[in-house]
This record gives C-alpha cells, sequence and structure tokens, in this order.
C-alpha cells in the first residue's frame, strides 16, 4: 500500500513538471540570435535591391536588384547558387516591382515600355545521401512572355498581384495615372492538352489624387490604395470586368507621409505605416445592411524614425517592421502588442525577409551586406489583452471575447480568451450547484434521519455507485439525448419543476388524512417509497400536456417565443442541461459526504435537540 501510494504521489508529480514545462514557453520572451554580416559578391550587388525572401528551411536566400538581376545565395554565408534576370532583353530596365502573398511566392516585374512578367521561384527538394538538397529555379507560372499594356503609353510605375492554379490578377499604376486591372487566366484542353491564355484588361477611375501604395489580397478579391492626399481606398474586384469602389477614408497620419502598406496573412487586413512610426490596422468591417467600410482597428506607435518596410509573416497574424533608425521590430496584432525591438548596426536596412516559419530573418544592408539571424518567437499570440479582455478580430464588427484555438485554415487568427471559459466554468458550476445541493443534502439528511437502516442500506449505496458513472458519458448523453429533449419538451420542464414539488405536498396531505388503521400498515422509515411513482407520474404528466401549453401560449415554440419577446438567445445546449448533467455528477458525492456527516451524529445529541424542541 505504501509503494501505491508513493507511486501515485510521484506520477502526480511528474504531470505537473511535465504541464509547467510545456506552459513555461508561453511566458518566454522571444529571442533573435546575432546576425554576422557578409560580403554579397553575386551580379547586381551595387544596384537598389528590391526584393528579398527565404525558402521555407531558411538555407536559400533569393535577392533581386533593380537592375533585374536576380541570385539564389546560401543565406548563411552568401555563396552563390544561381543567377540569371528578371528581363528579355539587356535594353529594358525595372520600373516598378511587387510580389504576391508570401505561400504562393510570387513576383511581379513591371518593365520600360509597359511590359509585366510574372515569375516564382521553385524549391526541389532531393535527399541524396539521406542528406537534404535544396535545388532552387526561377519558373514562369503563366509564360515567359511578358504581358503589354494595352493603350497605355507610360511606364508602371506602382504594380501589385497575386496569382493562383485558376487566375492570375494584377494591378499597374502608370506614369499618366492610370490604373488598370489585368486578369489572366489558363485553361487546358481535356482533348489535346492544348493551353488556352486569355487576358483581360479593366480601367479603374482614380478620384482627384495619384496614387502612392497600392496592395491586391491574396483571394484577388480586394484592392487597396493609399493616394497622395493620405486616403485609403477600398475596390472590390471579385467581377474583373466591373471594379466597384467600397470604401475610402482619410488615413489619420498627422501630417506624415505614408510609407508602406501590406496585408497580413490572410489578406484581410491591411498594414499601413507613415514617417512618424505608426503603424495602423485597418480592415473591413460589415454593417447590419451587409455594407463594408474600413475601420481603423488598432494601432502601434512603434517608433519615432519613420518606417521603411513591413514584412508579415507567412501563417501568423504578425509582423516585422524596419525603421530609418536600423532597427527591426517584433510585432503581433491579435495581441496588440510589440514584442522586441533588434537594433542593427552597420548601414541603413535595405530589405527585409522572415523565414517561412517565422524561425529566421535576413537583411540587407545599404554597404552591400547581408546577415542571417534565428528566431526564437514560439508564442506571439499571448498577452495579457489577447487572454482577458476583449479583442477586434478580423471579420468582426466589434471587439469581443471569443475562446477558438484552432481552423482548418493555416493563416487562421487565433482566439484565446480565456474570459468566456472562465466565465463558462463558473456559471455551470453554480448551476450545477443550484441542481445538485438542495437535493443531495436534503436526500442526505433525510436518509440519515428518517430512512429505515433497511431501505438506506439499498439507496446509500446506489447513490455512491453513481460517482463511478464517467463524465464523458454523461456530457456525452446530456449533449445528444438530454439537450434535444429539454427543448422539445421546454414547457414541460418548467411545469415538472412547479408540479412535482406541489404533489409531494398534496401526497403528505392525503397521507395525514388517511385513517390510521391504514396509515400505519406502513413501516416507519419506507414513506419515500411511496413518492418514486408520485414523481414518475409528475414528470410524465407534466412532459404529457407539455406540447398543448406550448401551443397555446408559446406559438407552438417556447424557445423562438424567449428569443424574441425575452431577447434571450435559446441554445439547445445551454446552461440548464449544463446545470442538470453536472449536477448529477456531483451528486454522488455531496450526499455521501453529507449523509456520513449528518449519520455520525451521536444518537444522544439528536434525541437531546428533539426534547428540546427541535423539528
Amino acid at each position: 500500500m505504501a509503494v501505491g501510494g508513493i507511486s501515485v504521489i510521484v506520477a502526480i508529480l511528474l504531470i505537473f513538471f511535465y504541464l509547467f514545462w510545456v506552459v513555461i514557453p508561453l511566458f518566454r520572451a522571444p529571442s533573435v540570435a546575432p546576425i554576422t554580416p557578409y560580403e554579397l559578391n553575386h551580379q547586381g550587388v551595387g544596384h537598389e535591391i528590391l526584393h528579398t525572401s527565404l525558402e521555407e528551411y531558411a538555407e536559400i536566400a533569393l535577392v533581386v536588384h533593380d537592375s533585374g538581376q536576380y541570385a539564389f545565395i546560401n543565406a548563411e554565408t552568401g555563396q552563390g547558387l544561381l543567377e540569371s534576370t528578371l528581363l528579355t532583353s539587356n535594353t529594358e530596365k525595372i520600373t516598378a516591382f511587387g510580389r504576391g502573398d508570401h505561400a504562393s511566392r510570387m513576383l511581379f516585374v513591371a518593365s520600360s515600355g509597359g511590359e509585366i512578367t510574372v515569375a516564382k521561384p521553385e524549391y526541389a527538394l532531393s535527399y541524396p545521401n539521406d542528406r537534404r538538397k535544396i535545388t532552387p529555379s526561377m519558373t514562369y507560372p503563366i509564360g515567359e512572355q511578358p504581358i503589354s499594356l494595352d493603350g497605355s503609353t507610360g511606364n508602371v510605375v506602382l504594380i501589385s498581384g497575386q496569382s493562383n492554379e485558376d487566375e492570375t490578377t494584377i494591378a499597374a499604376y502608370d506614369e499618366n495615372n492610370k490604373l488598370t486591372l489585368i486578369n489572366v487566366t489558363v485553361e487546358e484542353s481535356f482533348l489535346d492538352d492544348e493551353i488556352t491564355t486569355d487576358i483581360t484588361f479593366s480601367n479603374i477611375p482614380l478620384l482627384e489624387s495619384d496614387v502612392k501604395h497600392l496592395r491586391l489580397d491574396v483571394d484577388q478579391r480586394e484592392l487597396l490604395v493609399v493616394t497622395t492626399n493620405n486616403e485609403l481606398i477600398y475596390f472590390n474586384v471579385e467581377n474583373k470586368a466591373k471594379p466597384l469602389l467600397v470604401d475610402r477614408v482619410a488615413l489619420n497620419t498627422d501630417g506624415h507621409e505614408v510609407t508602406s502598406l501590406e496585408f497580413l496573412a490572410g489578406g484581410i487586413s491591411a498594414l499601413v505605416a507613415d514617417s512618424g512610426g505608426t503603424i495602423a490596422q485597418w480592415f473591413p468591417v460589415r454593417d447590419s445592411n451587409n455594407n463594408y467600410s474600413l475601420q481603423s482597428v488598432r494601432s502601434f506607435n512603434a517608433t519615432r524614425s519613420p518606417i521603411t518596410a513591413i514584412e508579415p509573416e507567412y501563417f501568423r497574424k504578425g509582423f516585422l517592421a524596419a525603421d530609418a533608425a536600423g532597427a527591426v521590430s517584433f510585432y503581433h496584432t491579435t495581441a496588440e502588442r510589440e514584442l522586441m525591438t533588434l537594433p542593427l548596426t552597420g548601414g541603413d536596412l535595405t530589405s527585409l525577409a522572415v523565414g517561412r516559419r517565422a524561425t529566421a530573418i535576413f537583411v540587407t544592408w545599404d554597404n552591400g551586406k547581408a546577415g542571417l539571424g534565428a528566431v526564437h518567437n514560439e508564442h506571439p499570440e499571448v498577452s495579457f489583452k489577447s487572454l482577458w479582455r476583449s479583442v477586434w478580430y478580423e471579420s468582426r464588427d466589434k471587439p469581443e471575447f471569443i475562446w477558438q484555438s484552432s481552423s482548418a485554415s493555416s493563416d487562421f487568427e487565433p482566439k484565446f480568451s480565456l474570459t468566456p471559459l472562465t466565465f463558462g466554468t463558473i456559471k455551470a458550476a453554480f448551476y450545477a450547484m443550484v441542481f445538485a445541493m438542495p437535493l443531495a443534502i436534503l436526500g442526505a439528511v433525510y436518509t440519515a434521519y428518517f430512512m429505515t437502516p433497511k431501505m438506506r442500506s439499498f439507496v446509500k449505496p446506489s447513490v455512491e455507485v453513481m460517482a463511478a458513472l464517467p463524465t464523458v458519458i454523461l456530457g456525452f448523453l446530456a449533449g445528444l439525448w438530454l439537450a434535444p429533449l429539454i427543448e422539445r419538451y421546454l414547457p414541460g420542464v418548467f411545469i415538472a419543476t412547479i408540479a412535482v414539488p406541489l404533489s409531494f405536498i398534496a401526497a403528505s396531505a392525503a397521507f395525514q388524512a388517511l385513517p390510521e388503521r391504514i396509515k400505519y400498515r406502513l413501516p416507519d422509515g419506507w414513506e419515500a417509497a411511496l413518492l418514486i411513482p408520485l414523481v414518475i407520474f409528475g414528470v410524465w404528466f407534466s412532459f404529457l400536456i407539455s406540447p398543448a401549453i406550448e401551443t397555446a401560449f408559446f406559438g407552438g415554440n417556447m424557445p423562438a417565443w424567449i428569443s424574441e419577446n425575452l431577447g434571450l438567445a435559446y441554445d439547445q445546449r445551454n446552461s440548464l442541461v449544463v446545470g442538470m448533467a453536472i449536477g448529477f455528477a456531483v451528486i454522488p458525492t455531496i450526499f455521501s459526504i453529507s449523509e456520513d456527516a449528518v449519520f455520525g451524529v451521536p444518537k444522544h445529541l439528536t434525541t437531546g435537540s428533539l426534547a428540546l424542541g427541535a423539528t
């Protein structure tokens, strides 16, 4: 017995330490390993860097220059792996560059003459000699032949696009203040594998001001435009032939210039940064009339230095921001906090890239140097606000308390509010006690004081055996059997709570009125046995008349009547069901403890109290 007891204690301690070991990383501060700069020595060095990115394992970096040259390099050492150009002619030059969603890795290059090329870096994975080998290459999903803008007389100066297997959508703004929406669909014939490419062009009318930034969302349905007079314009481009203006709002930048516009992972929220060091999160909110409008949800007063670049994480609602002072700051929008700031020395930052798994960052400086840093940032979504306060989540119309830990989408916004869990637990415990305590305690008093020992020998073990019922089974029965039953006979449930106690009183009065020769034939302490059929009949009769009562007084649907007249949304699995289920689970424990306590009172004390007038 001693060995068994000690083993149980040891097992509980091991479980405690395991849970502690699992939970402690939630409170660990993020960190970045020291970054060792190295010289870039591939073709294109000396030209402005337009884009950098990391592949999934953060072993290979892609660097694209404004000369059109690109290079795949070893991210840790800078060793060149593959170099080429995105331009089809040496006489061309890049006039605008854009990237798609991080997961798609699409690159959109506009060159002189109004031509647009769509490229995508690919990374082939192989395991020769059981060692991982990544082979980079540059592919062209819709063909190497550039798209020419029809009717455009000027070079494209801003470009944004997204692409998937079905279609590619590009928004291009040229130097003649013309915004064009290009839609490319590629279809493959089932008969002869012939590939047909269909390209359509649509003009988006601009309003008064020139465009400074534009971004297309990952689903190719929304286009955001920032104008030179600091207006944010929201277009619905789901119908590519007829783009629709949805909303336009003035950005409150306090006179500062907008320096960056980027979508968060998922393409719902947009981040707008300005030269004052402020980053604001915007997303469309739907009103009661099903109309959308842009709302500024939260802002981050990151630094007094101008924000030069924003780099969203691939699959989380976090992002990195680089400022003019050479620092990189880490943020998480749902947690609404700045995680850390990493000061970087060695020059002005020219580009910033985050790894696909958010475990590494790659930076370049204006002096031709680059560096890779390992990032430890496992749980950025955990903060006091995200756990305990209301949070304005994406696609919601107001701040709310929500618990929803996972989803089928990899860019899901986790909702970790503990408030509904805590409140729900307290509420469930309260209703369970309201249901269980009167039954258990009064039942224990009756069993100990008034029930005959013979009957007590049946009742007490039967109630205690109920404690062995698994709570999972009770919850399963409550959810699949009890909850629908209560919803179907809701008036009967309320009638039974009144009818059954009243029937007890009526039965007691009737029993007292019986002739003594009949009344005393029942052995003392067996009166409770007479109540069993009475309870069964009372519940059965209440449920029997429930449909008639519901039709007569509640229009045939009491849950709907409650919602319409009392303003209470009826949920099938409600607190009443939870209280009954959990109450049924705790009744045996409360009954057993109470009955033992009452029955343990010495007989002479009980007799003395009765002699002094106790009823």
